[in-house]
């Protein structure tokens, strides 16, 4: 697997004033944008291309990774009605190959990227993997159920307290381009949005194989201002 999509495309409005005038992924983290840290750790796993989806302020994603040391293309989520609509962009690029896709403010070790590429490099019947971590309630993300690592449902955004699993959605996924199928025809969510998720509920509701990978390495959602000082530690 060599191809990888992030998406990039919201301007991050916890962020507050730090985004008025650049999108979250632009946010300086150690010395370069946060977009930046999480393609170097793309390309340490052996990802050879990438494409970004942008959408607010795209201009400054595109002109800092136009000159990036591998492939970057760019695809604009002109209406940003949910990370479906976004991961659709990418299909004739993806051009029938197994891709991962993550987010453009969620850092991930190196070695847990590669660990996702290889669960479908490595089973011709995994159709898709999704990323997890443990959570006590994971009201935040998505409740992943799954029975011997084989996912059976997942529920975004769960009411607090109902879940009966601790697996949390972590953001990062590698599909075959079967999922593309799915992404056509998720329907609108409660949020009001057309959500990855809900492709991969039904995937696995159409008993297709997909498969969780538990994080073995250090994670940040940098979805928050207070968020910025902990990945500053994590990748100084």
């Amino acid at each position: 697997m060599q191809k990888a999509v992030i998406l990039a495309a919201g301007r991050g409005t916890r962020m507050k004033a730090l985004t008025a005038d650049r999108p979250k992924p632009m946010l300086e983290v150690a010395g370069k944008p946060l977009l930046e840290h999480i393609l170097d750790r793309l390309a340490e796993a052996h990802f050879r291309e990438f494409l970004v989806v942008t959408g607010y302020r795209a201009g400054m994603i595109e002109n800092h990774f136009a000159s990036y040391r591998l492939p970057v293309a760019f695809r604009r989520q002109e209406i940003r009605n949910g990370t479906a609509t976004a991961t659709l962009l990418a299909k004739d690029w993806v051009d029938q190959q197994p891709f991962l896709l993550t987010f453009g403010d969620i850092i991930t070790d190196t070695a847990d990227y590669r660990a996702m590429a290889a669960l479908i490099e490595n089973d011709p019947a995994c159709e898709g993997v999704m990323a997890v971590k443990w959570e006590d309630d994971p009201v935040s993300g998505a409740a992943v159920y799954e029975q011997e690592g084989r996912i059976q449902r997942v529920i975004e955004k769960p009411a607090p307290g109902t879940s009966t699993t601790h697996w949390n959605s972590a953001g990062g996924y590698a599909f075959r381009p079967s999922v593309f199928r799915e992404l056509e025809r998720v329907p609108l969510s409660p949020r009001g949005e057309y959500e990855v998720t809900s492709a991969i509920d039904q995937m696995a509701a159409a008993g297709l194989t997909l498969r969780i990978h538990a994080l073995q390495g250090k994670w940040r959602d940098v979805g928050r201002p207070e968020d910025l000082a902990i990945a500053e530690r994590m990748l100084g």
